[in-house]
């Protein structure tokens, strides 16, 4: 009986212990748990151990220095050269040159606000423990929209205007101009192509070019009249090839057949020949003669736009020994058949180029 009155108080007192156990752990956890805040909080502003960004190692780094760890990474990247062709030319930039740059600050702010998101224990734990979390938050690089300068640039540098076939004169030499196709920089295409480029981190690349064909091809040329005075031979060309020739007269000593670039304002058969020098070298003649067998200007005329009343025109038979030599006043004389020959090959418009000169 005596033992059984002494149970009670020894579970009381186990109790008492438990109880008392109880606090000092509780205590005890509240510290450690007070102890990993202060710790964590004095450390807030740095990034969680094992954090990258961008492939940068940035555990352990305040803001600013993470940002400029992460700059100073993506250095290379920024710097690294990048070669442009384009129609056979070739330019060296780099992403940077080229207005590309990267939103590092917002992807540490990314980081910071992602270490934040974990509990205080946990990130006390990583901390104190050096763990790293192996988080590699992504880097956004920003590529211009525009690149508009540096495309500016290649096309200046690339752009060549379409050369039609021509054949020209400067008076003095008769001038084949080959038709050449042109080109420009396919703005649309290339700014494509490089922002690809750059976002891909290539160390080359191509711009496209649209070409631009000639309108005047040597097929498509059309009909010239070349009258050479040194030779006095005039030539009719269909495009580049001489179809036909026939020989003339052209301006005697005193008198100029104008060399350079003309062209047939004017056609008409048997025309009125109006005195063109009625006080000088042809005061002794008519004022108007009526087309006709007789006519100076014979068969046919075609009306030149150079100055001084020029033109190709028939002959009448007292003048027809003329031709070959250097007799007329001017204007470019044929025979009349010659002449009849010639009429229906070319049209108003026709390029007549006159070139050479009587030889002194």
């Amino acid at each position: 009986m005596a033992q059984g009155k002494h149970t009670p108080s020894r579970h009381l007192r186990s109790a008492t212990v438990i109880a008392v156990a109880a606090g000092v752990f509780v205590v005890l956890l509240g510290g450690v748990a007070f102890s990993a805040y202060r710790y964590e909080q004095a450390r807030a502003d740095r990034l969680l151990p094992g954090v990258r960004i961008g492939g940068v190692e940035v555990g352990g780094m305040s803001r600013a220095q993470a940002i400029e760890a992460v700059r100073t990474g993506i250095a290379s990247r920024l710097d690294a050269p990048l070669t442009v062709t384009a129609a056979g030319r070739r330019w060296t930039v780099s992403a940077r040159r080229l207005g590309e740059g990267a939103a590092v600050s917002q992807a540490v702010d990314r980081a910071l606000a992602d270490d934040g998101a974990m509990g205080v224990f946990s990130r006390f734990w990583h901390r104190f423990r050096n763990e790293p979390v192996d988080r590699d938050e992504a880097l956004r690089f920003v590529v211009p929209h525009g690149l508009g300068s540096f495309l500016q640039q290649v096309d200046a540098a690339i752009t060549q205007k379409p050369v039609d076939a021509e054949l020209t004169t400067d008076g003095t030499t008769l001038t084949r101009q080959t038709p050449k196709a042109g080109r420009s920089l396919n703005v649309a295409a290339a700014r494509t192509a490089l922002r690809t480029a750059l976002a891909a981190h290539t160390s080359t690349v191509r711009l496209p070019v649209t070409l631009e064909q000639p309108k005047v091809t040597a097929a498509t040329l059309g009909r010239t009249i070349v009258v050479r005075v040194d030779q006095n031979r005039l030539y009719l060309y269909d495009g580049f090839h001489v179809v036909r020739s026939w020989p003339v007269a052209t301006a005697k000593p005193g008198f100029t057949t104008p060399p350079g670039e003309w062209h047939i304002w004017q056609k008409a058969e048997w025309p009125t020949w109006y005195n063109p020098a009625p006080d000088g070298w042809a005061k002794d003649d008519p004022l108007v003669v009526p087309g006709g067998i007789e006519n100076p200007m014979g068969a046919r005329g075609l009306y030149l736009s150079a100055p001084g009343e020029i033109l190709i025109h028939g002959t009448s038979p007292s003048e027809r020994s003329s031709i070959g030599h250097y007799e007329s006043h001017g204007c470019i004389r044929m025979l009349n058949e010659d002449v009849e020959q010639l009429y229906p090959l070319v049209k108003v418009g026709t390029r007549v180029l006159v070139v050479g000169s009587r030889p002194y």
